[in-house]
């Protein structure tokens, strides 16, 4: 039998989790801002894309607390504080978070919704989980390449997709221009790592 949703942890934990959702989305349009002053595009590109994700996510966990509406709900919670010029660590900083809404927080909330009887929140949850550790491994596969100055160079030949307009480059490295639409190099993402490829 459902405990009474209004008197739940589920409750919370769901405005827990539409509270960092809402907050991460902003992290990543801050950083999609930096990445876009240091004319790494592609870098901009993934912010932007995860924090629309996470958008839907807050959404996702708002509508499940639709029953309460009109009422304010009181949670206290930790939030980092991930504020630096250099986009390899705000790419860490994001992975870890990522993997800590995977591994801790989203298992533990949605293992309580299952216990107080909301299975359908608890679905939500271990499903963004799920979600949450793809995130993580995006984010620290991009880190890699740029700590390793590898975000535009490769050991062999592959293909480089220009985000800008679609021209497809084959070779060890990106073009610094595009030939086709004159965009730098920051707009080039490695064709298999490309958007719809």
């Amino acid at each position: 039998m459902a405990s009474d949703f209004k008197n739940s942890r589920t409750k919370d934990n769901l405005m827990r989790a539409f509270a960092g959702e809402s907050q991460a989305r902003n992290r990543y349009t801050f950083a999609a801002s930096q990445a876009k002053k240091q004319k790494h595009h592609v870098i901009e590109e993934v912010f932007k894309f995860t924090a629309d994700q996470e958008k839907e996510h807050a959404e996702i966990f708002y509508d499940h607390l639709k029953e309460l509406a009109g009422e304010n709900i009181l949670v206290d919670g930790a939030y980092p504080v991930d504020i630096t010029d250099d986009l390899s660590e705000l790419l860490r900083m994001a992975e870890h978070n990522e993997y800590e809404e995977y591994d801790t927080v989203y298992k533990e909330f949605g293992d309580i919704a299952k216990e107080e009887g909301f299975p359908k929140v608890a679905a939500s949850f271990h499903m963004i989980a799920k979600i949450e550790k793809f995130h993580g491994d995006r984010f620290a596969q991009f880190a890699k390449l740029l700590e390793e100055n590898k975000l535009y160079v490769s050991d062999v030949e592959i293909g480089w997709m220009c985000l800008n307009c679609g021209h497809i480059h084959w070779g060890k490295e990106a073009l610094k221009e595009c030939p086709v639409c004159h965009h730098d190099r920051g707009y080039f993402i490695r064709l298999d790592m490309a958007p719809f490829n």
